[in-house]
């Protein structure tokens, strides 16, 4: 019989860790020096390989019961572990619409890690000033719902070419119905507008009598809904653990698809992974078929366009800017011909990011 105590044993593996812990940020250090343009999304990048080496390897699996966790938890406790080596190494702060428990807080935790120096902020603009201006390494916005569509002044940020877009973070949402008192109670609804149309059919069949308000966000509805009764909040879990309100109802998005795509802000370019998309906004001049002469040029060189939307160019009358996604990098020896052609095509021509194409988030 062992004498061994496991509480012992465990003690020395974790002893071990913080040992291994204290020389990974040791080679972060190390790496900052010998690299001019360190990225966060290449240290992604890195982790997604190393998860996956370690699963095809079977080293997951020692032959007993006691199995590694799940692919998935070993990409988070990485994530984490490499989100905290960074804050340690090269520290810098990340900003996101708040207040926190907001679904952008959320997409920022899921790419930046719960290590990170996360500031939330009042705007959309606000997010773009402080990466814009160097106040923080970089930040998060929305850009895209699969239910309301995108997000104008994300867009109408990106056009001026402040900032570049360096990632992405695809997030499942989920709204709750999060309150202090039983349905039956319940004579308010509180979210911002989006969170509320997304629930429209849900609220119609369940509280149809109950009056619905908008506020500035799901987060703030969640605290609104802690103080007084009768209000009840349509928010994510998170906000709900934090208020100590119950769940009402779970999961009452009447799309059971309901995505919200974030564009991850900075002003460095990540490297190709091999796995992404390029963003890319053009001007074409107002006249019959030069649309059409720019989506040849597309087709010319094999571009498959995911994406394409337009919007109004600010201070003109019937003037619009594109803005399209596709496969690739724009160091892709095809993607910079065709960008080299649309410059010839178009009044002006950006790129607004190359990153790695994002696996979807549950919120």
């Amino acid at each position: 019989m062992s004498s061994v105590d496991p509480r012992d044993t465990i003690a020395s593996i974790d002893t071990q860790i913080l040992d291994l812990l204290r020389e990974r940020c040791r080679a972060m250090t190390e790496n900052t020096a010998s690299n001019s343009n360190p990225d966060w999304a290449s240290t992604l990048t890195s982790i997604d390989a190393v998860v996956d080496r370690f699963k095809q390897s079977g080293s997951g699996n020692d032959g007993t019961n006691n199995e590694m966790p799940e692919s998935e938890i070993q990409r988070n406790i990485l994530q984490h572990v490499a989100s905290a080596c960074w804050r340690a190494t090269r520290p810098g702060t990340y900003a996101f619409l708040g207040p926190p428990d907001s679904y952008s807080h959320l997409a920022a935790l899921a790419y930046f890690g719960e290590a990170a120096n996360l500031l939330p902020v009042s705007s959309i603009g606000a997010v773009f000033d402080a990466v814009g201006r160097s106040d923080c390494a970089g930040g998060i916005v929305p850009i895209e719902n699969s239910t309301d569509g995108r997000v104008v002044d994300t867009f109408g940020r990106l056009s001026k070419g402040e900032v570049s877009i360096t990632g992405e973070v695809q997030l499942a949402i989920h709204h709750q119905l999060l309150a202090m008192c039983d349905r039956d109670s319940i004579t308010e609804v509180h979210s911002k507008p989006q969170a509320i149309s997304q629930c429209r059919v849900w609220l119609a069949n369940h509280l149809p009598k109950a009056k619905l308000i908008e506020c500035s966000s799901t987060a703030a509805a969640a605290k609104l809904a802690a103080t007084q009764a009768g209000v009840a909040a349509i928010a994510s879990e998170a906000a709900g653990r934090r208020h100590g309100l119950r769940v009402i109802g779970a999961n009452i998005e009447d799309n059971r698809d309901n995505v919200t795509r974030f564009a991850v802000l900075g002003h460095e370019q990540p490297a190709p992974t091999g796995q992404d998309k390029t963003t890319l906004l053009f001007q074409v001049a107002h006249q019959p078929g030069a649309l059409a002469d720019v989506m040849g040029i597309f087709k010319r060189h094999e571009l498959n366009l995911t994406w394409i939307e337009s919007f109004p160019q600010p201070g003109t009358k019937n003037e619009y800017f594109f803005v399209v996604e596709f496969p690739g990098h724009c160091q892709d020896i095809a993607i910079a011909k065709a960008i080299e052609d649309l410059k010839t095509a178009t009044h002006h021509t950006h790129v607004l990011g190359s990153y790695g194409r994002a696996a979807r988030a549950e919120s």
